[in-house]
């Protein structure tokens, strides 16, 4: 490994780990860390403490873990969240990583800000309604999506354990700052909600004193058993897409699932990829001329490297649960690191997902000019593919830190 050196040298002793990696290129450019530290985070960053030799300049953090949120407990389950507060250059999109218990339940809610969520793991029951009172109530499993357009309202129970992802298309949005139905029924007169409401006073004398955010209640029936009809009938767009059922772009290194408005057409502020990136393969050299890039990270460990022009240039190392951005229209890619295949989500502030690829913009440049202006042959030249390629991986190659 780069930068590892032996602890049983004398003069390379730093207690009782049999190797400590080290801020030392193989040209033995830098020299030993001596001094606290956190080894494990070094370990886990091989890129930040040994940058490449193409490192240049300097860049605004863009990886954040949710291993270092604080997290929200309730009885019903938990959450926690990387906003602006966490990682300041992602100021399109803020991030929610919650778990409900089987019963538990996000009360219901609503909030300025569309929400896109891919479930990780488990089942749950969404419901919602618009503004015309059209209703939605679904069940939602492993490698679904949900979207709810901003001020309509809708919550989430646990059908079983389950863990999702929940996406807001603003930067400083704290999932803890909803407009709940809790809160409103505590801060508004017993009065004024029997007016409302038609019955007594004392039927409010039990509500709670604030936001309940998440409780445990009791399992749910069967769909069909608890489905709710409205005289205006059902939502016409539906509110969920099963990402994992869409046939993907395969490649010889991995694949891609593209969702946006134009096969989930209630998404309109929120587009998204789901990327599979095998070992030795890597998400192509490319760019967005849309809006900035919010990835979560699920399996796997990768690294990327962001290329901001001016000579500046920075790479970040992923492990799943972290979370990478990406300045809109600023090149970059990202590499499986990993013995085991790497899946990551794109997430972007945009109806459509759109991007640029490197190769296919030379290919589809005149030649003699691509040659003359990187002083490059037939061997690149040849290469060049017209057809985009997402994920590209190709024989012989593997990832070796230097």
């Amino acid at each position: 490994m780069r930068g590892v050196y032996d602890l049983e040298k004398p003069e390379q002793n730093q207690g009782t780990y049999a190797k400590v990696p080290q801020p030392i290129r193989n040209d033995g450019a830098g020299g030993y860390d001596t001094g606290p530290r956190d080894i494990m985070r070094d370990l886990e960053n091989p890129d930040l403490l040994v940058p490449p030799e193409t490192d240049a300049g300097l860049l605004s953090n863009m990886k954040f873990s949710f291993s270092d949120t604080s997290m929200t407990l309730n009885h019903g389950g938990w959450s926690r969240e990387i906003t602006v507060r966490e990682l300041p250059i992602a100021t399109t999109l803020a991030g929610v990583n919650m778990s409900l218990t089987p019963g538990g339940v996000r009360e219901l809610h609503w909030h300025q800000q569309a929400e896109w969520a891919y479930m990780i793991v488990g089942r749950a029951r969404i419901t919602s309604i618009d503004s015309e009172g059209r209703n939605f109530i679904a069940d939602v499993g492993p490698g679904d999506l949900w979207y709810f357009p901003p001020g309509l309202p809708h919550s989430i129970q646990g059908l079983e354990h389950c863990e999702f992802l929940l996406v807001f298309d603003d930067g400083t949005f704290s999932d803890l700052n909803t407009l709940s139905i809790s809160d409103w029924f505590a801060h508004t007169p017993k009065d004024v909600l029997s007016a409302n409401f038609g019955v007594p006073v004392s039927a409010f004398n039990h509500i709670p004193s604030g936001q309940v955010y998440i409780y445990q209640d009791k399992v749910p029936g069967p769909l069909e058993n608890e489905k709710v009809q409205s005289p205006y009938g059902t939502i016409p767009q539906s509110f969920k897409h099963q990402l994992l059922a869409q046939t993907p772009i395969k490649t010889p290194g991995g694949s891609v699932r593209i969702v946006d408005s134009s096969n989930f057409p209630i998404s309109k502020n929120i587009a998204a990829a789901l990327v599979e990136i095998e070992p030795g393969a890597m998400r192509e050299l490319h760019w967005h001329p849309n809006n900035d890039e919010w990835q979560y990270y699920l399996t796997g460990q990768g690294r990327m490297t962001v290329f901001a022009g001016n000579g500046i240039a920075r790479t970040f190392d992923y492990r799943a649960g972290d979370v990478g951005y990406v300045p809109f229209a600023t090149g970059h890619y990202i590499q499986n690191t990993g013995t085991k295949t790497l899946w990551f989500l794109e997430m972007f502030k945009s109806d459509r997902f759109v991007d640029v690829s490197l190769s296919q913009w030379m290919a589809l440049t005149p030649r003699d000019l691509v040659r003359d202006n990187l002083h490059v042959g037939p061997e690149l030249l040849d290469a060049l593919r017209k057809v985009e390629s997402p994920v590209v991986k190709y024989p012989g190659f593997s990832y070796y830190p230097k």
